[in-house]
């Protein structure tokens, strides 16, 4: 089986974000066979989310607000930062469901840097020279020092940013064995909080860590530029409590 047989890519993408969809579909190689989660249905979209549909939905909001310098913690979680967790885990579920080893996830908004599909699975392949995939970002924004591993990657400290990253099975399972939707936080907090002790002792105590992480260096993504995408997780309402 190929390294491209053995990965299953899914994208983040919103049912009423097609145009995100169509610049995503040029970008990405066809041997990606990439599935969205815009042909799935789910509480994916925060504009369509309300206390009544996330109960319904036996989903549970972690209580994220705290006194804090950081801004992202001095504030209320929003409906389409649960939305957006939410998707994430739905790929995870959907690429244990399937017979990939390794799963790509990609959010819409990702830009590919020129040779992607090369790097990526070059990367995959000197990754299982060393160890197991565990976790391992395309791209991030780092909010503090890495550390060495090897040509080519770092080990990541706490990371913001999911714009894109690997996942083998076994970290794909803790990351659903984690129950993330009895207690959404954001993702791209949920991630930094399963390979590393979270800054905030009320994640830390909640979601220990329990898989591994490594990084591209350099990155495999970009992000849009801020003149270019409109985020749909920062325009949506805060989160009821």
């Amino acid at each position: 089986m190929s390294a491209e047989e053995r990965l299953g890519t899914y994208v983040v993408n919103l049912k009423r974000r097609p145009d995100r969809r169509e610049r995503m579909t040029r970008q990405l190689p066809a041997e990606l066979a990439a599935e969205f989660t815009s042909d799935w249905d789910g509480p994916f979209d925060g504009a369509d989310l309300d206390r009544g549909r996330l109960e319904a939905l036996g989903v549970e909001l972690f209580p994220w607000q705290i006194e804090s310098h950081n801004p992202w913690w001095n504030r209320t979680l929003k409906y389409g930062e649960v939305g957006c967790t939410l998707s994430h885990l739905a790929c995870w579920e959907r690429g244990l469901a399937s017979d990939a080893s390794v799963f790509l996830i990609l959010e819409d908004d990702a830009i590919l840097v020129d040779g992607f599909l090369s790097r990526l699975l070059a990367g995959i392949e000197a990754i299982s020279q060393h160890e197991r995939i565990g976790l391992t970002y395309l791209a991030r924004c780092p909010m503090e020092a890495d550390r060495a591993a090897w040509p080519g990657f770092v080990r990541p400290g706490f990371s913001y940013c999911t714009w894109g990253y690997l996942l083998d099975r076994q970290a794909a399972s803790a990351l659903v064995d984690a129950h993330v939707e009895k207690a959404v936080i954001p993702v791209d907090e949920f991630l930094p909080a399963m390979y590393m002790d979270h800054p905030r002792a009320d994640v830390r105590a909640r979601f220990p860590k329990a898989i591994d992480a490594l990084a591209f260096a350099p990155p495999l993504l970009e992000d849009l530029s801020a003149d270019l995408s409109d985020s749909d997780t920062e325009a949506s309402s805060a989160a009821e409590r």
